[in-house]
């Protein structure tokens, strides 16, 4: 049997050794990916088995009276501290990494096995904290979970006007007939939605007034959208109005169907749980949503560039020529010689990582209620008023920076916005 064992340990240390040698530079953003996908899988395991288990450990244990819903709670926030813990620290440990020469950004790319490692002690290191500690990360979490979505807006709207200026450039008419179709069809399916959203969260005989008010909120937002948009001064385009306000319809969804099962406005899940099937296809939109935001946040072009990017100034000469050197020594020449063939970072590192810790917070959240007790069934995931009230407020801030992106150049002129 031990022998088993022993082959079993050699096996898998080959495998991960293999898998962590074979990471290059360009896929060492997958890799974190990855690992971050992992934490999330293993979050909801322990959420489903780790509450017994966690009942036999007596400093998490320490009071008769916990339900099983909190000790699910624990076994969700420890595994997210732990993963917030790793992705805060390469955070830390990245900040002001400019150029490849850099020996941290080998670090950042290499390194894998020693990072695995890492991370694995340190999620099974916070099964040792007290509780207070996670009570403390919990309270924390909600602000972190508020920041990240904030952050997905702003990645969102990144990607709106970045598609429209990509098309927009290619000065074609056939470029501008599919803009305005896809802005079109956008639309229509953002109304369609928001008057399907009538039908299944304002049944007949039931005062849904809360329910019509967030449905038809939405409505005007993304009319709104399109006027301000449109308008001479503003020189807006409607692609990104468009998407801002299918975004909007979505997050008003997300919103009302996390209302509570025995709610009588609730018309999808007002007879029955939900079944396991949804659970799945929902925490899997929400790890694929959370993983696009990370990956996308070490991709912009714009707030996320390094200063030494070539991608977040174009106007500032990114090295110095041979005219603007005033020094004759030796030495000094041979060492911004070296500095020239330094090539800088494509993205912010430190802010990579701070996407990944701030999405750990987030997924905690998720798995967790908003770590809000309710007596709902505890095979439900992201279920309650809280929830509810998350998503619309998203929604509201959604539209208030978009319409702020818009009016922002007219109103503060002299200041120059990107």
């Amino acid at each position: 049997m031990s022998c088993l064992c022993s082959c079993c340990a050699a096996s898998t240390c080959g495998l991960c050794s293999s898998v962590a040698t074979g990471i290059s530079r360009r896929s060492a953003r997958l890799a974190y990916c990855a690992l971050f996908g992992i934490s999330l899988i293993i979050s909801w395991i322990f959420r489903e088995v780790a509450a017994p288990l966690l009942e036999e450990i007596p400093w998490i244990n320490t009071s008769d009276t916990e339900s099983e819903e909190w000790y699910q709670m624990q076994a969700v926030l420890r595994v997210s501290l732990g993963n917030f813990l790793f992705f805060a620290a390469l955070s830390l440990i990245m900040i002001g990494v400019k150029d490849q020469n850099d020996r941290r950004d080998s670090w950042h790319h290499g390194g894998w096995i020693a990072k695995m490692i890492i991370w694995s002690l340190l999620v099974i290191l916070m099964f040792f904290l007290p509780n207070v500690v996670i009570t403390i990360y919990g309270i924390l979490s909600k602000f972190g979970a508020g920041l990240f979505l904030l952050v997905q807006v702003i990645i969102l709207l990144d990607f709106t006007h970045s598609w429209n200026d990509a098309w927009v450039a290619k000065d074609e008419q056939k470029w501008y007939i599919a803009l305005l179709a896809v802005s079109v069809g956008c639309y229509i399916a953002a109304f369609t939605f928001s008057g399907i959203l009538f039908i299944w969260f304002n049944p007949s005989g039931n005062d849904c007034s809360l329910n019509v008010f967030f449905i038809v909120m939405t409505m005007i937002l993304a009319l709104a959208f399109a006027v301000i948009s449109l308008h001479p001064k503003v020189n807006g385009s409607l692609l990104p109005a468009s998407i801002i306000s299918v975004y909007c319809a979505y997050l008003c969804y997300t919103g009302l169907s996390c209302e509570p099962r025995d709610y009588a406005c609730n018309g999808l899940n007002n007879s029955q749980a939900v079944s396991l099937g949804t659970l799945i296809l929902g925490l899997l939109t929400t790890v694929l949503s959370v993983l696009y935001s990370a990956f996308r946040a070490g991709s912009s072009t714009t707030f996320l560039s390094p200063p030494s990017s070539p991608k977040s100034a174009e106007k500032k000469p990114l090295l110095k020529s041979e005219d603007e050197e005033t020094g004759n020594d030796k030495k000094e020449a041979g060492k911004e010689k070296k500095e020239t063939e330094a090539r800088p970072v494509s993205y912010s590192y430190t802010f990579f990582h701070l996407i990944f810790a701030l999405a750990s917070m987030y997924s905690a959240m998720l798995l967790t209620g908003w770590t809000s007790s309710s007596s709902e069934s505890e095979e439900l995931i992201d279920v309650g008023w809280t929830s509810v009230w998350v998503r619309i407020c998203t929604e509201w801030v959604t539209a208030l920076i978009y319409v702020w992106s818009l009016l922002a150049p007219l109103l503060f002129p002299d200041r120059q916005f990107f």
